[in-house]
């Protein structure tokens, strides 16, 4: 590693000297934490470090080294978080890089035996409280298991404990029969099924207390079940009551082992017929229907759809409304949960008096969900009525807990015209064309359109089949020239991804906004990077132009974005002022993609403000965030010369390169180099081509 010349008789300058050390500590800090799990935030991992290196920084100088000072340093580190092994290896290699590079350690000849102690003695004070940590943490696992074992045994007398009370109070039957069939244990239910008292239940058969008719067929299963041939006996069977009615009961009985795993008895469970048919009756109920609302539910709403549709009225069919409340969540959030379930109750009611003089259902989805099916007839209104019915009931107040609440609904609608239509397809219509009407929208309905559900369906499957495309190299980068206006030369290049599908070409911008949505954009974006790195640094023998990659505003934003340009720079080896880095320019009110456009610029990698639009809220981001460049959007490479003269200017007075996107003409390209921009690209100066064809150009 190359050392900095010393200058004689002088002293780093104070400021400079602490930016240098702030720097240093925001790479430990970046390095650290992606080898390390440590519970704070960036900002105050930067200063923990700061403090560590200021402590360090301390030990070089100081006369005596205080080695056990240093060491507590190492401890402090450690107590941050997790930090193993590869923690203390990131940590040796960015101090032993980066302290002989402080201005305040020139010349370095004269500190590097004492930063070399500084830096043992840090690994020494690691290693002590690493070893520590371990040692604690055997002790609370230690501790951890006997109360486990504790524990363990106190749930069992209480698992006990519950169990009699259960079959103590239970309005089931329950029994425990030997192998033979006697009666060993009984509960109270059992004997008032029977109308026997507890005592005549007392080594009784159970084989004597089945009908004659049923009891073959019972001690067959048993015996099935001894053998290993049923894993449990359930039948319906008849018992006798010592009034000599039947009891016509559901019997299950399991097989219980004993310690060596022998069978040894039978637990089973007796119901009054009567009681589960009733019982069975009301789950039915509750399973089609909704337990808050009393409407009935998505699959009575299904089932209740496919009927409906059959017997259609061809010449009017069927409307099916699926509606989604707006602000629902505001008002659970604010108000509480009760708030809400009162207010969907009351929102149930005023959709049935909507529709009360139609043939119509109303059903309660999923949460704040809603759907109606209206079975048409001459006379019933058109759609934009009922919606505007809806939305006028519900924007009636009502009072929940003292709050005048009234909502509006979001309503996506799809219509059947046919009995061979699939209801699921209809369904899926109507759920389709409520996600268009709640776009950035609040009591909108929309219809549902064919066509524009086929372009979605048809970007949705281009969207989903990118990551096997990808793996099978369909996807590729290609290198976009960037252009000097003055003279024309390729002054720099933008790579770019590019999709070859047998269906045809997918552009940049296509596979870009597809990715988005998926996101598939932080993987492939990383990877994008990292290609076109290593690429760049093949060319450096001919090339020496900066390499351009435009983010999206996701990945403007992402969290860990600065780890992965960080990675891609150390593993192409490309120089950090040869990466131009742009974010659009709609991201940089994002307080994320600010900061992470800040961090970029102080590594030394330029930045750039994409998609630019000349105006003065545009001007403003570029000077807030001291970028080296803009790119004006493509849509404007059209602009008029006057317009473009009074704008350029004021960039170009603070120092920026501006770039103009779109270029597709020599008279465009010739406007925006009298305006004063200094680069561009665009069609114009040739299409994107594979990594061998540019490099042949060049």
């Amino acid at each position: 590693m190359s050392q900095p010349d010393p200058v004689p008789d002088s002293r780093p300058d104070s400021r400079h000297a602490g930016r240098a050390r702030e720097l240093l500590a925001r790479k430990w800090a970046y390095l650290l934490s992606g080898v390390a799990v440590i519970p704070l935030s960036a900002e105050e991992l930067d200063a923990e470090l700061r403090g560590c290196l200021d402590a360090l920084c301390s030990a070089v100088t100081g006369d005596p080294l205080d080695a056990a000072a240093v060491e507590l340093v190492g401890e402090r580190v450690v107590a941050l978080g997790y930090v193993g092994e590869d923690g203390l290896r990131r940590t040796a290699e960015v101090l032993g890089k980066g302290l002989p590079a402080l201005p305040e350690f020139q010349p370095v000849d004269a500190h590097a035996e004492r930063i070399a102690l500084v830096i043992g003695a840090l690994a020494t004070g690691f290693l002590t409280a690493n070893r520590r940590a371990v040692f604690e943490q055997q002790e609370r696992m230690q501790l951890s298991l006997l109360k486990a074992v504790r524990d363990a045994r106190w749930n069992l007398r209480q698992t006990q404990a519950r169990f009699d009370e259960v079959v103590t109070s239970s309005a089931s039957g329950v029994m425990v029969v030997d192998l033979d069939g006697r009666l060993v244990r009984t509960n109270r239910a059992l004997g008032d099924i029977l109308g026997l008292e507890a005592a005549e239940l007392v080594d009784a058969s159970l084989f004597d207390l089945v009908h004659p008719d049923t009891v073959g067929m019972l001690r067959q299963a048993m015996r099935a079940a001894v053998e290993g041939r049923l894993d449990r006996v359930r039948q319906s069977q008849r018992l006798l009551r010592r009034n000599g009615d039947v009891a016509r009961i559901s019997l299950t009985a399991s097989l219980l082992r004993d310690a060596e795993g022998a069978p040894s008895h039978f637990v089973a469970v007796v119901e009054d017929g009567t009681e589960l048919m009733l019982l069975q009756g009301e789950l039915n109920r509750q399973a089609l229907h909704d337990v808050l609302t009393g409407l009935p539910n998505r699959q009575f709403f299904g089932t209740h759809l496919e009927s409906a549709v059959r017997r259609a009225d061809p010449a009017h069919g069927v409307t099916l409304l699926h509606l989604d409340l707006d602000a629902f969540g505001m008002v659970c959030d604010g108000l509480g949960r009760r708030a809400g379930e009162q207010l969907l109750v009351h929102v149930a009611r005023r959709l049935k008096s909507v529709v009360a003089l139609e043939k119509a259902m109303v059903a309660r989805f999923d949460g704040d969900e809603f759907g109606i099916l209206v079975e048409n007839t001459a006379g019933t209104p058109d759609i934009a009525t009922i919606a505007a019915a809806v939305n006028r009931e519900l924007a009636e107040p009502v009072y929940v807990d003292g709050h005048g609440l009234a909502l509006s609904a979001s309503i996506g609608v799809a219509r059947g015209t046919s009995r061979d239509q699939d209801p699921t397809e209809l369904l899926r219509a109507a759920d389709q064309a409520l996600r268009r009407a709640r776009t950035g929208r609040r009591g909108q309905w929309e219809l549902f359109d064919p066509g524009r559900d086929l372009a979605d369906r048809t970007a949705h499957a281009l969207a989903v089949g990118m990551p096997g495309a990808w793996e099978q190299g369909e996807i590729t980068v290609r290198y976009r020239p960037v252009v000097r206006l003055a003279d024309g030369a390729v002054a720099g290049v933008e790579a770019v991804l590019h999709w070859d599908r047998e269906g045809g070409e997918v552009p940049h911008g296509r596979i870009v906004e597809l990715a988005e949505k998926t996101g598939l954009i932080l993987p492939l974006g990383e990877w994008l990077l990292d290609t076109a790195g290593h690429r760049v640094q093949w060319w450096r023998n001919g090339f020496t132009g900066p390499l351009t990659v435009a983010l999206t505003a996701h990945q403007a934003s992402d969290a860990d974005l600065v780890s992965r340009v960080v990675r891609v720079l150390e593993r192409t080896g490309l120089p950090a002022d040869r990466l131009v880095v742009g974010i659009p320019v709609a991201a940089a009110a994002v307080p994320e993609a600010a900061d992470n456009l800040g961090v970029l610029a102080e590594m030394g990698v330029r930045t750039s403000l994409d998609d630019f639009g000349l105006g003065p809220d545009d001007l403003a981001a570029a000077r807030a965030l001291e970028v080296d460049a803009v790119r004006v959007a493509g849509r404007l490479a059209d602009l008029r010369a006057a317009t473009a003269g009074a704008l350029v200017p004021a960039l170009r007075d603070s120092g920026v390169v501006v770039t103009v996107d779109g270029i597709t003409a020599v008279g465009q390209a010739a406007r925006w180099r009298d305006a004063g921009a200094h680069l561009a690209t665009g069609p114009h100066f040739g299409p994107d081509r594979p990594a061998a064809e540019f490099r042949s150009d060049l």
